[in-house]
């Protein structure tokens, strides 16, 4: 063993067994879409004195969270997610009307002095001051004119102190009294001396006028308006500087009206632009369904590998299982919230893992096949060298897709991009440390060596060996296949055109509510209840096994709870199982950043590929992918599949799986032409091409695995996401071969640039001399 194996040895063992440790002593932290609540997203609106800028968000933030931790809500979750916006994480909660009307309401409370009974219609105008704790100003003379809690009119002054003022609010039943549900308002230092000036001029009047009550008023409503005792002189008020509202409440609206008062007035409105509700029984079954799919796919995968490549197919599954525990343990200890996407990305990255071990299996192949007595050791070695630019063009085009979902994508989106990076980077350990030392031990020994069907990389493939012997000119015509490329696309944009794509609420905004019933009810039965119910412009269709699914335009939190219990009249109990509300607004927004996302993905890539590669190269890639983009959406508009936020993450992994499957083609093109600068590029590439086939084949099959297995068990969820990287991964297998590669020969018999240089010699070399190649590690330069 050398020292070079010895120290990936050790610190391939060293990694595992931290990832064993923190697996094993740590959880991971779940996305609500996975362990079930209500998830709001809340904008912030601009008045005409404040600006919701970053800090009144801020300060809007921390009175959300004072309102919210009261509700008793285990473990809620707070941010501020850009300068405006605030989002609210409530696990566990599955009827949001309580929280969502704690949360948006205003809470503009203000204490009045009566000055006598009101005449004509009621006047409300918006005198709500913002105090500290001091009196507040005389900002606006106008009078109110409100009904009080038995429906007079009353005449009301200026607001004489706020809500701010109050220190704490609770509710108490007042056996003793008899007053029932109260409220008992301690107010601050500078507040309570407002309230004593306030009730001294109210004693001042005779007892039974109106005009020695105090009226408490809450959004422009008397919630409260007692007469001061007599015993409290003219001028003298309320010593205490502490009070009660009575009324006639209830137990709910007494805690709900001293949750409002303690949390304060929002500096600025908020506005719900998206809501979602996931109940715990869907989160449970996504995670059993990941499990089995993972499980599944992952014993396929290493299943098939083994079979191609022997014992280095069996260590490379080892080190596929090893990759699990690896990636698994960095989301756990970097606190990565585990999203829905973001489970089906992990999952899907295990199916990819195997690419970087095909690329080093299939190279070492080539070495044993050109130097039969060539060793094990040697070609092993020499194939992790040759295969590393691949590897590194191939992941780095995918990182750049994982970057794009994080930067540019939406809630759950986000969690996909962080798992599918988190994904690449463990890939790379454990092909790059971890199989690379398990094979480089077992090169060594000498059965493995000597018996070359065991090891599976001492003899060429079936495939390679096929394809060898009919040498099929792929190129000689190369127009034809992008002939054939341009009529998939023309099929693919008539689907769009004539069906069009059926966008998802996420990026038309409205809501999407999915039910579960106690009794079987059709569809039709559904829509004619619903529609009875008021509600005759809502879409039902049948989601899952027997759930319906209900699609409407603007429908508030009461809306859906008479939705519910319309369809409960039918089908019995009804359960909600899944619920999504997005404002227009929102919608409009998500669409644009998904275009902008797109748009970005292609120039990035571009960009990228024009600085490893040559321009042409460059263009040829990006062809492709946009030609796969195209197929992906075309078959999702004739199939009739929503269009959503995990469509658009499955499209952008499809880019960085199309550019990756194109790069290594082309790096194999780049390093045969470098060496044969004679030989007509037609023939370079069609050689290319053929070499490079078996990689493609066998990393797609590994893929394909994993995603047919989440297709079948992953359920509606995750069923439309499996789907379209299935299209795109086979799409995305023809145009690297068929779409890419033409184009750039047909831009490179226009193009004027040389040939690359051969491997070994660049810039900086003299001419004629080629630059010191690396030496085999088994060669210890002696020579006869």
């Amino acid at each position: 063993m050398t020292r070079a194996t010895a120290v990936r040895a050790v610190l391939a063992v060293a990694v595992l067994l931290a990832s064993v440790f923190i697996t094993l002593t740590m959880s991971p932290r779940l996305g609500l879409d996975l362990q079930g609540g209500t998830r709001i997203v809340l904008q912030a609106r601009d008045t005409a004195t404040v600006e919701a800028d970053r800090e009144t968000t801020d300060r809007t933030l921390e009175v959300l969270r004072q309102r919210i931790d009261s509700l008793g809500v285990s473990e809620p979750t707070l941010t501020r997610s850009g300068e405006d916006r605030i989002i609210v994480e409530l696990p566990d909660v599955q009827d949001p009307r309580q929280a969502a009307e704690v949360i948006g309401r205003t809470a503009q409370l203000t204490f009045h002095a009566v000055e006598g009974q009101g005449t004509g219609q009621p006047e409300k105008k918006t005198p709500a001051p913002e105090s500290t704790g001091d009196a507040a100003p005389d900002t606006d003379p106008d009078r109110l004119t409100l009904p009080d809690e038995q429906g007079r009119l009353l005449t009301l002054g200026e607001p004489r102190l706020s809500g701010a003022g109050v220190e704490d609010a609770t509710a108490a039943f007042d056996s003793q009294g008899g007053a029932g549900w109260t409220v008992s308002l301690e107010f601050r230092k500078g507040a309570g001396q407002d309230w004593k000036k306030l009730t001294g001029e109210a004693a001042c009047h005779p007892a039974g006028d109106d005009r020695r009550r105090v009226a408490i008023v809450l959004d422009e409503k008397v919630i409260s308006s007692p007469q001061v005792d007599p015993s409290v002189g003219c001028r003298a008020g309320l010593p205490s500087g502490a009070t009660q509202i009575t009324g006639s409440f209830s137990a709910d609206e007494a805690r709900d009206l001293a949750l409002l008062i303690k949390g304060g007035a929002l500096p600025v409105p908020v506005e719900i632009v998206e809501q979602r509700t996931v109940g715990p029984t869907l989160g449970a079954a996504a995670i059993d369904a990941s499990a089995q799919a993972a499980l599944i796919g992952a014993a396929a995968t290493a299943l098939f590998i083994t079979v191609v490549y022997r014992l280095f197919g069996a260590l490379a599954a080892v080190a596929l299982g090893a990759y699990g525990v690896i990636s698994y343990a960095a989301l756990v200890a970097l606190g990565v919230t585990l999203t829905l996407p973001g489970l089906a990305g992990f999952v899907l990255a295990i199916g990819m893992a195997v690419d970087a071990n095909v690329l080093v299996f299939e190279r070492a192949r080539e070495e044993c096949a050109d130097r039969p007595k060539r060793s094990l050791r040697s070609a092993l070695t020499t194939g992790f060298q040759k295969a590393w630019s691949a590897v590194a063009d191939s992941n780095a085009t995918t990182l750049i897709a994982a970057g794009l979902l994080f930067f540019l994508g939406s809630g759950p989106v986000k969690g996909f991009g962080v798992t599918l990076a988190i994904g690449v980077v463990a890939s790379m350990f454990s092909a790059l440390v971890i199989a690379r030392a398990l094979t480089e031990i077992a090169a060594n020994s000498r059965f493995v060596s000597d018996y070359r069907g065991v090891n599976g990389i001492g003899r060429p493939g079936a495939v390679r060996t096929w394809l060898v012997r009919k040498d099929p000119q792929l190129f000689r015509k190369s127009a034809r296949w992008l002939v054939v490329s341009a009529v998939l696309v023309v099929v693919a944009v008539a689907g769009i055109v004539a069906r069009g794509v059926d966008l998802g609420v996420e990026f038309t905004g409205g809501r999407l509510v999915e039910y579960s019933t106690s009794r079987p009810v059709d569809v039709e039965t559904a829509r004619d209840s619903i529609a009875a119910a008021g509600f005759g412009d809502a879409e039902v269709t049948t989601a899952g096994d027997g759930d319906l699914s209900v699609r409407t335009g603007k429908l508030d939190n009461d809306g859906e709870h008479a939705l519910r219990a319309a369809l409960a009249e039918e089908g019995g109990e009804t359960t909600k199982v899944r619920d999504e509300l997005i404002g227009p607004s929102l919608g409009d927004e998500l669409r644009r950043n998904a275009l902008i996302a797109l748009g970005v993905a292609v120039a990035v890539q571009l960009a990228y590929l024009a600085v490893r590669f040559r321009w042409t190269f460059a263009v040829g890639c990006v062809v492709a992918m946009l030609h796969d983009v195209i197929l992906v959406v075309g078959a999702f508009a004739w199939l009739g599949r929503p269009v959503d936020g995990i469509f658009l993450a499955a499209l952008l992994t499809v880019i960085g799986y199309s550019v990756n499957d194109s790069v290594v083609v082309f790096d194999r093109v780049r390093e045969m032409w470098g060496a044969n600068r004679r030989t007509p590029l037609d023939t370079i590439a069609r050689r290319a091409v053929l070499q490079t086939v078996p990689r493609t084949v066998n990393t797609g099959m590994g893929a394909l695995f994993i995603l047919a297995a989440l297709a079948v068990l992953g359920g509606d969820s995750l069923a439309d996401f499996a789907l379209a990287l299935l299209i795109g991964i086979v799409v995305g297998t023809w145009s690297s071969v068929f779409t890419a590669v033409p184009g750039a020969l047909a831009l490179e018999r226009t193009a004027k640039a040389p040939p690359p240089p051969a491997p070994g010699k660049g810039k900086g070399t003299p001419r004629g001399k080629a630059r010191a190649t690396r030496r085999d590690p088994l060669d210890n330069g002696a020579r006869v």
